[in-house]
């Protein structure tokens, strides 16, 4: 019981939890707002098949991306720096799909700093919770993590629901 007492006081403990909450939530209402004109403005089929029912989960998939990224980055970039010690041609793989992937990220710099306030909010967090001494397992750190962000991007997601008939 006390545990779980101990766990529901944890944002007011280190408050950049609930800076990270309210980040996801400015993103799950930025993304309602947005969603509907993505659908008006598909010029394409593929762009009308992303904008459509695949929004939602690319958004979320990128937001859990940097989430794990940001929450265990000495473990991943091991693992990375390992895998690219392996063979030269996965170090030209791996190099040319980190490239690629930043220059998509810099052709929509909206998208950019959406992923850098996020992994900005993220870091804070995992910084507050390492002075308090907590340092979960790092699997159990990014499953938090990415839980605690998605509750914030659905908390959003409602408050754009329950407020977007008073302003229309």
């Amino acid at each position: 019981m006390r545990a779980v007492f101990g766990l529901l006081l944890l944002p007011l403990r280190a408050p950049m939890l609930l800076v990270l909450l309210l980040v996801s939530g400015y993103m799950g209402l930025h993304w309602a707002e947005v969603a509907p004109l993505l659908l008006t403005r598909a010029e394409t089929p593929l762009q009308l098949e992303l904008a459509g029912p695949l929004f939602w989960p690319l958004q979320c998939l990128q937001a859990l991306v940097v989430v794990v990224f940001c929450a265990m980055p000495d473990l991943l970039l091991r693992e990375l720096s390992q895998l690219m010690a392996a063979s030269k041609a996965l170090t030209l793989v791996v190099t040319l799909l980190i490239v690629i992937t930043g220059g998509l990220y810099l052709l929509h710099l909206a998208v950019l700093a959406e992923v850098l306030v996020l992994a900005s909010s993220v870091l804070l967090a995992r910084l507050d919770l390492s002075r308090l001494r907590l340092a979960p397992a790092p699997l159990m750190g990014a499953l938090g993590l990415s839980v605690w962000v998605l509750v914030g991007i659905s908390l959003g997601a409602v408050v754009h629901d329950r407020l977007a008939p008073l302003f229309a």
